[in-house]
């Protein structure tokens, strides 16, 4: 006598967020645009070196580099004579490069020293904007012909006969 055995796994799906893909030349924000993205504004005025942290994460750097620049600011009370922020400008460039972003680094130059935090704030928001985005596919069992067989979870079983497992993966029931 032969048994059906069917698993079920059928969950509700979240909706994915909608993001703005950008495929430009050109930063996709300006310098002092902060209200196209609250989130990244607040977090940045609240608690800039926990955001700068998590940038550089985001950008696929190591996540403590922004802490090189309170060092660098340390240094120019020492007399130690510089005027850039060396991982901001850094940042600031590696971004415009990835992306392909038109423009020099005399212009990250200034905005890394004199616009610092909006400078860190547009290359937040041009990460996120430009961040691939990965699409989920949820993978049912399949029944092929007239007799029906069902794909397990464990790779390369196939049965039409119901299969005594002791594998806690999966449970199979009898229709």
């Amino acid at each position: 006598m032969a048994t059906n055995v069917f698993i079920s796994n059928q969950q509700p799906q979240p909706q994915p967020p909608t993001l703005i893909a950008v495929h430009s030349n050109q930063w996709s924000t300006g310098i002092c645009d902060c209200f196209d993205d609250l989130e990244v504004c607040c977090f940045a005025y609240c608690c800039f070196p926990c955001f700068a942290c998590k940038t550089t994460s985001d950008f696929g750097e190591c996540f403590c580099l922004p802490l090189l620049d309170m060092l660098w600011t340390s240094m120019q009370f020492m007399c130690v004579p510089t005027c850039t922020p060396p991982i901001a400008m850094s940042m600031r460039v590696a971004v415009r490069h990835r992306y392909g972003i038109e423009g020099g680094m005399a212009a990250d130059c200034i905005y890394a020293t004199f616009c610092n935090l909006c400078s860190w704030c547009q290359v937040a928001r041009e990460i996120k904007r430009r961040k691939p985005t990965h699409t989920v596919i949820n993978a049912q069992p399949a029944f092929v012909g007239a007799q029906q067989y069902m794909v397990a979870s464990q790779p390369g079983v196939i049965t039409s006969q119901p299969m005594i497992s002791t594998a806690p993966q999966a449970v199979l029931t009898p229709m």
